[in-house]
């Protein structure tokens, strides 16, 4: 009887054996092969999210290609409900509101740049003479009557503000040759219109539905200086700052703030075609309902400095937002380099300091949902100018104060 034995397994399977023989590269990718048919795209007449986000995107991408003056007439085109924003405003707490509409962080200070700048004692001195002389041309000198109420502002700082300006950019042209060749706006008109975040419409027939949350500031100045070319960034654009930006979750009804329905504006507060473009420095008076004595008699002195803070975001936000549109850049078109401008608040007698650095005008964009970047505001505390005018002196003269007013000045490219 024969032995059961198996057999090998390797005897049976041979190179040549058709069932082993496998030409397969698993390696190499599949041809690519083109589709069929066209992408499926939504309706644009259906009434649909994506119908809607489809005619958005198709208006954006007609945009890229226009003119910043055409492209601007399209955004503001249409009239909707916003949200206005007053940089001079009586709201409590404001400046936290006005830094999570602007996306702006606050820096206690100055920049490096402006801090550690040197002037020299006997240029300080002959500036010094021409601001005294205009202080006591309005306080001493002439004779002005008793003022309306709400009226002492107007008549006797507005004037003093306009007479040291423009005879501090007069001296110092030959300091800063970019003042040979700026502009000196009195009172004009900047405006400045975006959009940020989104809101649920609570009633009305189309109650439900979710829209972009509308903003616009109409700001006037006492006065600015535009110039030919544009500041130097203070810091570099893509640079990580530690201060954050406030972030809100309440509807802007409850600063309170209203919307109203008119005319989208986006100005400088100069013509299209000059070429002064760029922004140097905007000088603000204070309201005289705002003055420092009246807040202080209302035991609202911690409100001073909100104040002033929410002046300044606001003002410079709209001044460099509105400088960046017309240079090219939107929210789809984020800014490739920073646009810097300064500010001045007075009543007279405090001034106060702010540097604005715009890094964005992405806040509410499809192209950059995340976007990291944040505009950036630099500010002091109130300091005095002078203490009294009396016996025609300036009594109490502080000559930090009037240093750092020249150093803005002296700011150049």
């Amino acid at each position: 009887m024969a032995a059961c034995s198996r057999s090998p397994l390797h005897l049976f399977l041979s190179v040549q054996t058709s069932r082993v023989i496998c030409t397969r590269n698993v390696q190499v990718k599949s041809a690519e092969t083109s589709p069929v048919y066209p992408p499926i795209v939504p309706s644009r007449t259906a009434k649909s999210k994506s119908a809607k986000k489809r005619v958005l995107l198709e208006f954006f991408d007609r945009l890229q290609t226009v003119e910043p003056q055409e492209r601007i007439r399209a955004l503001t085109r249409v009239q909707r409900m916003k949200y206005v924003v007053y940089p001079q405003t009586s709201a409590i707490g404001a400046d936290q509101w006005y830094q999570h509409f602007t996306k702006t962080a606050y820096l206690s200070g100055l920049p490096e740049k402006l801090s550690t700048a040197e002037l020299e004692d006997t240029v300080v001195s002959e500036l010094s003479s021409t601001v005294c002389k205009a202080l006591l041309q309005e306080h001493w000198y002439m004779k002005k009557g008793r003022t309306f109420i709400h009226r002492e502002q107007e008549q006797f700082a507005v004037p003093f503000l306009m007479n040291a300006v423009s005879g501090l950019v007069a001296a110092l042209a030959s300091k800063n040759p970019v003042f040979q060749m700026s502009s000196l706006d009195v009172s004009p008109h900047v405006n400045f219109y975006w959009i940020n975040g989104e809101r649920t419409i609570p009633r009305g027939h189309r109650s439900g539905r979710v829209e972009p949350k509308r903003f616009q500031i109409d700001d006037r100045p006492h006065s600015q200086i535009r110039i030919r070319h544009q500041l130097p960034e203070f810091v570099p654009l893509e640079t990580e700052v530690a201060a954050e930006v406030p972030v809100i979750q309440l509807a802007p009804d409850v600063l309170p703030m209203f919307r109203r329905q008119y005319d989208n504006n986006i100005s400088t507060g100069a013509k299209l075609q000059d070429p002064c473009c760029y922004g140097h420095t905007q000088f603000h008076v204070v309201p005289d309902r705002f003055r420092r004595d009246k807040l202080i008699n209302k035991k609202l002195s911690d409100q001073i400095v909100v104040f002033l803070r929410a002046n300044a975001i606001a003002s410079l936000f709209a001044w460099t937002g509105a400088q960046a549109m017309y240079q090219g850049f939107w929210s789809e078109q984020d800014v490739s380099r920073p646009f810097v401008s300064q500010a001045v608040i007075t009543d007279g007698q405090y001034f106060s300091f702010f540097c604005y650095q715009l890094n964005t005008l992405a806040l509410s964009s499809f192209s950059v949902p995340d976007n990291p970047r944040k505009n950036l505001c630099w500010g002091t505390e109130s300091l005095r100018l002078y203490d009294s005018v009396t016996d025609g002196d300036v009594v109490g003269w502080n000559d930090d104060t009037f240093k750092l007013l020249v150093k803005f000045l002296l700011n150049k490219p």
